[in-house]
This record gives structure tokens, C-alpha cells and sequence, in this order.
């Protein structure tokens, strides 16, 4: 690993256990062993590492989505994948997600900073917003509300359906946090899925 990308996994580390807020420049020089010059010769300053590790997220993100066998983009843009989309897929790009957002090092450091900082950085909110939050429920309330026109469902709002869906999972990250056995989580927002999907046939 190259100096460049060190101080970007470091600094991002330092954001979700101090907050960006509450880490300097003199932190990161001082946690990676190096002098604040050294490390501006990468890197012009702080904000410059945070945009960095947005760049970064955005590349992930953009992989991500092509891994996967469900809808890319709005409903408008891809109404025939959305239509089409089965609940076994809805349920493996859950799963999957989940462990990304707890167990990938680098996006698991990016969501607890977003979750440190929401409540005194607009951007921060926003950014957990559309990663973590608001943006993932209209993905939802699009794949689910289409899954379930057919069902004995087909009259339930599906924006409280896409809620009743995700929050138990988002909440199922931040508990995974504190637990040894991750894959104990990842059991549990499973039979989660089973049981939500369960009641939706």
C-alpha cells in the first residue's frame, strides 16, 4: 500500500471512531508516523482527503451496483427490470449490501462517520441520506412496491412497506457493530428478509 492510499485508509479510520470534525491533520501525520509536510505532499489538507474518500465511495458504489442482478437507476429509466425483479434477488442484494456496509473496512468506516457527523454537518447528513437512509428507501419502496402488485399486498403503501423492510436491517448495522460474530447479524436480518417476504405472498 502506497503512502497516498495509507493516509486515506487511515484518516478515514480516524473519521468514524473521532469524527471529522474532531480529527486534525497533526492526528493523521501523528497516527501514520509521518510529518504534516509529508503528508501534504499528497494530500493539500483535510477537506482534500474527505473528498478523496467521496471519490472513492462513489467508484465502490458504481461497482457495486453492477455486481448485482436487480434494477440500476429510477423506476422511470428501468420500469420493465423493476417489474420483473424477484424476490429471491431482492433478498441476495440485501444480504449482500448488508455485509458491504459491516464488514468492507473502508465502507463500514465511511457509514459510522456519516452517522457520527450527521447531526452537525449538513453534508454529512446528506450524504448518509443518499447512501444509508432516504435514498435506499425510495430504491425499495420502487423494487418492493413493484413486487407485491400482484399479491395479497397490492393495496398496501408501498413507501411503509419499503420502511418496514429496510429499518430493521440499517438498525441490524449499527448493532453489528458491536458484535464479535458478525455472521450472527447477518442470520438475523435473513430471517428478517424471510419472514417480511413471507408475509408479502
Amino acid at each position: 500500500m502506497d503512502t497516498k492510499e495509507k493516509i486515506l485508509q487511515v484518516s478515514l479510520k480516524l473519521f468514524a471512531r473521532d469524527g471529522y470534525e474532531g480529527v486534525s491533520v497533526r492526528n493523521i501525520a501523528e497516527e501514520l508516523g509521518i510529518t504534516k509536510g509529508a503528508l501534504y505532499k499528497h494530500y493539500e489538507n483535510k477537506h482534500d482527503i474527505f473528498d478523496s474518500i467521496i471519490q472513492r465511495m462513489e467508484k465502490m458504489d458504481a461497482q457495486k451496483a453492477k455486481e448485482f442482478d436487480v434494477p440500476v437507476g429510477t423506476f422511470e429509466d428501468a420500469e420493465y427490470d423493476y417489474r420483473n425483479v424477484a424476490f429471491g434477488d431482492i433478498k441476495a442484494f440485501s444480504i449482500k449490501m448488508f455485509k458491504y456496509w459491516t464488514e468492507d473496512e473502508f465502507a463500514s468506516n465511511f457509514r459510522k462517520m456519516l452517522t457520527l457527523e450527521q447531526y452537525r454537518n449538513p453534508k454529512m447528513a446528506s450524504l448518509l441520506n443518499q447512501y444509508l437512509t432516504g435514498g435506499v428507501i425510495g430504491y425499495a419502496k420502487d423494487l418492493i412496491g413493484e413486487s407485491v402488485l400482484n399479491t395479497k399486498n397490492s393495496d398496501k403503501d408501498p413507501e411503509i412497506l419499503a420502511l418496514e423492510y429496510f429499518a430493521p436491517i440499517y438498525m441490524m448495522m449499527g448493532i453489528s457493530d458491536s458484535m464479535e460474530n458478525k455472521g450472527a447479524a447477518k442470520e438475523m436480518v435473513e430471517k428478517h428478509i424471510d419472514y417480511f417476504m413471507g408475509n408479502l405472498r
